[in-house]
This record gives structure tokens, sequence and C-alpha cells, in this order.
């Protein structure tokens, strides 16, 4: 496995993903479904085992009505 520069804000991030997932009531397969990416990339996005576009940072944030921003900090 290659070394993802980072790995703390990617874990971060995804520990927020999960966080807002769960708070808007949405199951893995909502939020793939809702942000037009693959169930085994959000899985692999809420591990921090994937460091993801600015795309598809917008594309979760839209799914969770959330900004962008929101899932950085």
């Amino acid at each position: 496995m290659t070394k993802i520069r980072n790995q703390k804000a990617i874990n971060s991030f995804g520990k927020k993903v999960k966080q807002l997932r769960k708070a808007k009531g949405f199951s893995q397969y909502n939020l793939a479904d809702e942000s037009n990416i693959d169930r085994s990339q959000v899985i692999a996005i809420e591990k921090g085992e994937l460091n993801i576009t600015i795309s598809t940072i917008y594309a979760i944030a839209g799914a969770l009505d959330v900004n962008p921003k929101d899932l950085l900090d």
C-alpha cells in the first residue's frame, strides 16, 4: 500500500463523513447513491484509506446537505 500524505487529515475527514452520514440517518448505500460514488469508495473514505478529489468532497457534501468546508473542519 502506498503511503498517503497527511494521513491524520484523511482519517479526520473520514470520521467526519461517517459522523454526518449517521446523523442524517444514511447508510453507506444511501450516501453512495446520493453522491453518485461507489459504496466501496464510501467505506474506504470512512476508514481513512482513500485520498479523494475535490469533486468527491463536493459530491459527499451535497448528498449530506452540508457545506464542503464542514467536512474539513
